[in-house]
């Protein structure tokens, strides 16, 4: 196995650098595990009504949080050409559009609630879901904020204080959802809204945190987080826009597509739609991970583009690609074996005397976790070229490729073999599986065309 060891040699460092990213994005599935774990206990309705409300969320959240990956690309370059003057100027633009941005998403999301009503969901999935909104929609503006700062310390190779951050305020998290969905400690039950409420002061927190980190870290010493109107520059807004906007658009294609497909089960009723919510939970965690390196990718991927090396740049990409596939294959293997297990950690087994409707959820879940075990080596992959491809600067083209593989190929096939055929929320995950596995290959075609040119004499390289 000689030949892979240029690219297993970068797995210590990749999963160093990784370790913390991946820590706090597990951070977040995991409340969202035990939120719906939590919820579910309240019942099926209940958790479909988190399934709904969270639709809205993740749409604006994927447009707010793709556009500030832009951050982290171009920090990195700056900071592998050793410009501390470039990195501090995208540091204070990243926060003022972040921020205005968050503000818009939020407005956006809370305008749009009474959309529920006219979707045809289930009515008692709706009535909940409509306060839990509320509050989940005020939390994208400390959140979008936060990721201001977690993407310029990412972009530094600093990627240690978005984890504490977010550990932290996830145990703040659980702690409120504890107290303000059941109404402990004198507090009113206030179930799915409470499960928001606790959602919305914890990002805040988190949010708090980082600014204070940032503040008082010494590696952050030499950039400071104020800013004025008089050195703000249109062509920097421009830049970090102009990569920003294809990044959110990137995201925004994918939430989209696992969204509708939200929607979709809402159609099939209450059960398809629990169902969906928790196989799309579980495979979000395991997805934190293609995230991770995605993020690693950008990073390191971002460093080399700064110093020119480019030989070293697919190198070290290659190693990425390497690393997911082996943990994917992993996680393929889990979800294949305990796919029947798996969805009892979110409902009450209560062995003969289970209601029909919660062995109903557990027996469809069962069956999408068979599906997603199948596209996670795919899911992870695309995940993770993608971040290579943001970090060589590279978001147009494969902003098209995303919506091609999303929209035009893999939507179609769940809308058909889901609402047209007996195989139903299985059916719209196979068109999951579908658009995932055609992203990953698109990219990667791209990925290969775009760094192979950097290869030629003009380069300066061999």
């Amino acid at each position: 196995m000689k030949f892979l060891s240029p690219y297993t040699r970068e797995f210590g460092y990749n999963l160093r650098l990784s370790g913390p990213v991946i820590t706090g994005l597990l951070g977040h599935t995991v409340v969202q595990l035990v939120d719906n774990i939590m919820v579910g206990q309240l019942g099926t309705a209940e958790l479909a009504a988190v399934s709904l409300g969270n639709s809205f969320v993740f749409i604006a959240m994927s447009l707010g949080i793709g556009f500030s990956t832009a951050i982290t690309p171009l920090v990195a370059q700056a900071d592998g050409a050793a410009d501390r003057t470039r990195v501090q100027a995208i540091f204070s633009h990243g926060i003022v559009l972040c921020t205005l941005l968050g503000l818009v998403l939020f407005g956006a999301v809370f305008l749009s609630r009474k959309q529920m009503y006219f979707m045809g969901q289930p009515a008692a999935v709706v009535e909940l879901a409509y306060p839990y909104l509320k509050w989940v929609a005020a939390s994208l503006i400390p959140l979008i904020t936060f990721q201001a700062f977690k993407q310029f310390s990412d972009g530094l190779s600093l990627t240690r204080p978005a984890m504490y951050a977010t550990v932290f305020s996830n145990g703040v998290n659980i702690l409120l959802n504890y107290v303000l969905i059941f109404g402990h400690w004198g507090f009113p039950a206030m179930g799915v809204e409470g499960a928001a409420l606790g959602t919305f002061i914890a990002r805040s927190l988190a949010l708090l945190f980082i600014i204070v980190y940032i503040i008082f870290y010494p590696k952050f010493q030499q950039y400071s987080i104020k800013t004025s109107i008089a050195s703000l520059r249109i062509a920097l807004f421009k830049k970090i826009v102009g990569l920003g906007f294809p990044s959110a658009l990137q995201m925004f294609f994918e939430v989209l597509f696992f969204t509708l497909a939200i929607w979709m089960s809402g159609l099939l009723g209450k059960n398809a739609q629990a169902a969906n919510q928790i196989a799309l939970n579980l495979s979000s965690m395991t997805f934190m991970f293609a995230m991770g390196f995605g993020v690693v990718a950008m990073i390191r991927v971002g460093n080399q583009m700064g110093k020119k090396a480019y030989a070293d740049l697919r190198r070290i990409a290659f190693s990425l690609f390497l690393l997911i596939a082996l943990f994917d294959v992993v996680f393929c293997g889990v979800y294949l074996t305990f796919n029947q297990e798996l969805p009892w950690i979110y409902l009450q087994n209560s062995g003969t005397a289970t209601p029909a409707d919660t062995q109903e959820v557990v027996a469809i879940a069962a069956s999408l976790l068979l599906v997603s075990g199948f596209f996670q080596i795919t899911d992870g992959l695309q995940a993770v070229i993608l971040g290579a491809l943001r970090g060589i600067q590279d978001v147009n083209v494969p902003t098209g490729l995303i919506f091609l593989a999303y929209m035009v190929i893999g939507l179609p096939i769940s809308y058909y073999l889901g609402l047209h055929t007996p195989l139903g929320a299985t059916g719209i995950w196979i068109g999951l599986l579908a658009g995932l596995t055609t992203s990953a290959f698109l990219l990667f075609l791209r990925f290969q065309y775009q760094t192979k040119k950097h290869l030629t004499p003009k380069h300066g390289s061999t």
